[in-house]
């Protein structure tokens, strides 16, 4: 950290204890080994989130959304830098990034809500499965920045339950006819087109009948598709959630993405990345949390001196940063796992449990840390704890993760 960094935790003994002990490197990734290309590139996403979307935060929040004009300079900004489309391949335009970069980038850019990195970051990999025909009408806008796209997935009646899916889709000669409801779709922008899920038929298994899904790519404005916007959230308020409704509306079969039954396979790949992403995100905002939490016990005085010196506070900063220290570790691990091709569905579980709990706990620390003025709007603080609570929601909620794990550990024993 700049000689910057070090003057926010006061001249005093205490100031200087505090940094060293937590080791944080330049990248802001603490303990953690990285090559010299790995922490370059921790260190301008670093810049970049700092001076470029960290002080429009106030403005954002206060509007509940980016405007079009804030927007388009932060995705001009990240192509001119190369982080837009960083996940997907070289060979269509996009950064060629491995999963552990692409943990390194998405930890970042957690420092700030996702209405402002929206804009500066990735298109998902589902695109990868577009047709020719498609690649040239959906993928490569979407490298290029000009188009956005939107998950479909979640149902009033289907949020954890996907195979209580209600929406289907009707073959009728060459199109297919779809009919129901998505909500809790989220984006930092109303997206250009959707990546839609719905039930295209039924497989026979030996546990019975199972639903076959297929995922579509449907236009905004398309005759039946309508999207409007949902309700505000208290977490992440700038960041936009869409009802998606379907009303006999009409797509070719060329509109599929992937092949018929194939939607879930596609999905899953999406999500169980998704899940290292939020507990990636969850440490970029943990750390922040502790670094605000720092400041803070460092300089602000109670009883004649720094309240840090007090073991409340100063234990606390001691939990804070034990716990952030092993969500990292669960991060990077996983995202390494993945780049060998080794990485289980319990390893992302794992990840997205522990970082998401991880930081629900660092935010109600600092919060008590900060007293009274943890919960003023003057001060971030009470935004990043309001933001922590859907982490263990969305992307699958804790108790979801828990029956992943818990599944994994007892199906080897018969149970």
């Amino acid at each position: 950290m700049s000689g910057h960094g070090l003057r926010r935790y006061g001249n005093n003994a205490l100031g200087w204890i505090l940094f060293s002990a937590l080791n944080l490197n330049p990248g802001g990734i603490m303990d953690i080994e990285l090559n010299s290309e790995q922490r370059m590139l921790a260190d301008s996403i670093k810049a970049f989130v700092e001076e470029e979307l960290m002080p429009l935060e106030n403005e954002v929040e206060r509007a509940g959304e980016v405007s079009a004009e804030m927007g388009e300079r932060i995705k001009h900004k990240a192509l001119e830098m190369g982080f837009y489309a960083a996940n997907l391949p070289e060979s269509i335009g996009g950064g060629g990034l491995d999963c552990t970069s692409l943990a390194i980038m998405e930890r970042e850019f957690g420092k700030v809500t996702h209405a402002l990195h929206g804009f500066a970051w990735r298109p998902t990999e589902l695109l990868l499965a577009c047709s020719d025909e498609q690649k040239e009408r959906y993928l490569l806008p979407c490298v290029k920045g000009g188009k956005v796209e939107c998950f479909a997935i979640t149902e009033p009646g289907a949020g954890s339950d996907i195979m209580s899916m209600a929406t289907r889709a009707q073959p009728d000669g060459d199109d297919w006819i779809i009919n129901g409801a998505k909500h809790f779709v989220s984006s930092h922008v109303e997206p250009d087109f959707a990546i839609v899920f719905a039930v295209t038929g039924a497989d026979e298994t030996t546990r019975g009948s199972r639903k076959r899904v297929s995922a579509f790519l449907l236009d905004r404005g398309h005759p039946g598709f309508d999207i409007t916007r949902g309700p505000r959230c208290v977490s992440q308020r700038a960041y936009l959630n869409f009802v998606l409704s379907f009303n006999d509306c009409r797509v070719n079969k060329s509109q599929m993405l992937g092949a018929e039954g194939e939607g879930l396979k596609l999905a899953d790949k999406w999500i169980k990345m998704g899940r290292v992403w939020v507990g990636a995100g969850c440490c970029g905002r943990a750390e922040r949390l502790l670094e605000l939490s720092l400041d803070w016990a460092a300089n602000r005085k109670q009883f004649g001196q720094p309240i840090g010196k007090f073991q409340g506070t100063s234990f606390k900063l001691a939990d804070m940063a034990t716990e952030l220290q092993a969500a990292d570790l669960m991060v990077m691990h996983a995202a390494r796992k993945a780049d060998a091709g080794q990485m289980t569905p319990t390893d992302a579980a794992m990840c997205k449990l522990f970082a998401s709990e991880m930081l629900h706990r660092l935010a109600d620390n600092a919060v008590q840390i900060y007293g009274g003025m943890g919960l003023m709007e003057d001060f971030p603080i009470e935004r990043l704890w309001r933001d922590a609570r859907l982490e263990r929601i969305w992307e699958g909620t804790s108790e979801i993760q828990r029956h992943i794990i818990s599944r994994s550990l007892l199906r080897p024993l018969g149970a």
